[in-house]
């Protein structure tokens, strides 16, 4: 895998881990009413009842964030491991714009 590659991995993992993590409660859960007349001041019963199991949300979010991990590891590495040039053809890559002379 080429590094570029792997930042592009890394940024599609973590968006699809934001997508998983804003998944809201009401995604989860839909309230169901049944009506029940046991005395004047109990007429009503209202239940969340899950349209999904909470292990199915939290095994997709375990996996991707595994490989968010495990991509990162490897990008770090590389990082560590490679020195990039400070100039390309005279030109200073480090110097902020307020800092510059005319190129």
């Amino acid at each position: 895998m080429q590094l570029a590659e792997a930042l592009l991995r890394r940024k599609e993992l973590t968006q699809k881990l934001a997508t998983i993590t804003s998944i809201k409660q009401s995604a989860l859960f839909e309230v169901r009413v049944k009506r029940i007349n046991v005395t004047d001041n109990v007429d009503e019963v209202t239940a969340n009842v899950p349209k999904l199991e909470l292990n199915q949300v939290t095994a997709e979010f375990d996996f991707y964030a595994k490989r968010l991990r495990l991509i990162d590891a490897v990008i770090q590495k590389a990082n560590w491991e490679t020195c990039v040039v400070d100039e390309v053809n005279g030109v200073d890559l480090n110097v902020d714009y307020r800092e510059h002379s005319e190129d």
